[in-house]
């Protein structure tokens, strides 16, 4: 052989090399906006029956003004697994906790986020008595 078919070889070899790699880290990259977008949605769903749940009254199996886990639980059926403060499912893990009438509640996804070291988060707050739902992405 020539040097100039090996020139074209070693070049070849590089450049394949470097469409793996990006092809890689394209595919990381669509994995982890897609469990974001996943925890998202969940927390959009957990706000809202949350804040559902905290308006209706007791008497008609509401929360009646109060943030009680088992009784958003009840309304959100199955498919979760609950603790005293959070919930898992197959979209990561959600932990609760309130203040007055603010509810958080926090989302952790299964994929690395921005840092590359922790998991995929976003925060969501829930405000009872003004009916807002407010989200953030954390990581």
């Amino acid at each position: 052989m020539g040097t100039q078919q090996i020139l074209l070889i070693v070049f070849s070899i590089i450049i394949i090399g470097i469409a793996v790699a990006v092809g890689i880290s394209m595919f990381n990259n669509q994995s982890e906006n897609a469990d974001r977008q996943a925890v998202i949605s969940e927390l959009d769903i957990l706000a809202t029956v949350s804040l559902t749940v905290y308006k209706i009254h007791k008497m008609y199996g509401g929360s009646g003004g109060v943030w009680d886990l088992d009784d958003i639980g009840h309304w959100l059926g199955g498919g979760y697994d609950f603790n005293a403060d959070s919930l898992h499912n197959d979209v990561g893990d959600f932990g609760f906790s309130s203040e007055g009438d603010i509810l958080t509640i926090v989302g952790l996804g299964s994929e690395t986020g921005n840092d590359d070291i922790n998991p995929v988060q976003a925060t969501t707050l829930v405000t009872g008595k003004t009916r807002a739902i407010d989200t953030t992405i954390d990581n």
